[in-house]
């Protein structure tokens, strides 16, 4: 009897310690995007003429969401990743309430930046964490891919509704509570680890060097032009979304609304691929995906009102659905006692570079408008189908 209590007791903690890992996802991705959702009101309040003008304050942030998975990647390994779970959850909010306290562009640049270094720690210690172990781990992924995405309709929708009845500072303020709340919960759920992952025994069936180094490279290109098209569209989409519906509606929370209904739509592609990729050829998978998304930013570029919408769901559906497939090749490739390790090398190459895109957005945009920003997504796409194509047969899980 007690045998089985301590089976069920320890079944109930392990799917609590999931939730929270799949709520931190999707914090994680909130946290990133409030200022962008935001910025009409912040650039306003700063004195800003134009929100693009004000823009590149916030690349500090995504450089540290990239570098900084390196160093998170290797503690995760080394020190635990439980505690560098709760040194993001606890870290986060800290930083969140910072922002909230700022008074004019600079002082935002270095706590966005802050929020990016505690940001960083989710995704090479956050997800190795949750698949560790994980007898179907396309599915794993694909829930805590949509966990996240979810977080980005929910920056969308909630930024709306507080900058519209509470003002843009209470947007920040809401999840650093939220994320002291999570904190709480996991560190009275998440068990202590016995050893940190880089001590434990080596997997059986190792895959070759050679073959590793390859598909990590694939991985790395595929991800660093990926993310750069994650960062062009989720950033910029609450601004396309204004202008290209300008003639429809002009209100914010409206707009915002909208925004959060493509998010939440596009956001299920992710748990579709999830499950695909527990069935199918990860590589025809990707390569797939990957190849809808030229034609869909291609006539985005030239569309308005509702069918720009239309678009703009179905765009983000194959841009979300093409994120499980490098957590998925690094759980296929490499052994969980180095996941966080190179989880985190790949972040901090692919973020760091793409921390670019936010810097470039504004001033790209103020030159050459959204069709050419749309046109170029679809050239980086193609860049990315490239890539997919040379990787290794993937073994089987």
């Amino acid at each position: 009897m007690s045998v089985a209590l301590n089976a069920e007791q320890a079944t109930d903690r392990n799917a609590s310690v999931s939730l929270l890992l799949n709520a931190g996802h999707a914090l994680d991705h909130l946290v990133l995007l409030i200022f962008a959702a935001a910025i009409g009101a912040i650039a306003a309040d700063f004195g800003f003429a134009r929100w693009e003008d004000l823009m590149p304050y916030t690349a500090g942030a995504f450089f540290a969401f990239g570098l900084g998975s390196l160093p998170a990647g290797r503690l995760g390994d080394t020190w635990g990743r439980r505690s560098m779970m709760l040194v993001f959850f606890f870290g986060i909010g800290a930083a969140l309430l910072l922002v909230a306290l700022t008074q004019d562009a600079v002082q935002m640049a270095v706590a966005l930046t802050l929020v990016g270094v505690f940001a960083a720690i989710y995704h090479p210690v956050g997800i190795p964490m949750l698949v560790q172990g994980s007898a179907r781990p396309g599915r794993t992924i694909g829930i805590n891919g949509l966990a996240g995405n979810l977080g980005i309709a929910l920056a969308a929708l909630l930024t709306g509704l507080l900058v519209k009845y509470a003002g843009w500072r209470a947007a920040f303020v809401a999840p650093a509570l939220l994320a002291f709340v999570l904190g709480f919960f996991f560190a009275r759920v998440a068990p202590e680890e016995s050893a940190p992952p880089a001590r434990r025994a080596p997997a059986k069936g190792e895959l070759p060097p050679r073959v590793v180094a390859r598909a990590f490279a694939v991985i790395t290109i595929a991800a660093t032009s990926a993310s750069l098209i994650f960062n062009f569209t989720t950033n910029g989409n609450g601004e396309m979304l204004r202008e290209r519906m300008q003639a429809i509606m002009a209100d914010p929370a409206a707009l915002g609304l909208l925004l959060a209904v493509a998010y939440t739509i596009a956001s299920f592609a992710q748990l579709i691929v999830g499950r695909l990729i527990d069935r199918f050829s990860i590589k025809r998978l990707m390569l797939l995906i990957v190849a809808m998304q030229i034609p869909l930013f291609a006539g985005a570029a030239y569309a308005q009102g509702w069918m720009f919408f239309l678009l703009a769901i179905l765009f983000m559906a194959f841009v979300f659905g093409a994120i499980p497939f490098t957590d998925a090749l690094i759980v296929r490739y490499v052994d969980d006692r180095m996941r966080s390790r190179a989880a985190g090398m790949r972040l901090a190459i692919s973020f760091s570079i793409s921390s670019v895109a936010v810097y470039l957005l504004g001033p790209l945009v103020k030159s050459s408008g959204f069709g050419f920003l749309l046109l170029s997504m679809a050239v980086i796409a193609a860049a990315t189908f490239g890539a997919a194509a040379w990787l290794p047969k993937t073994p089987p899980h």
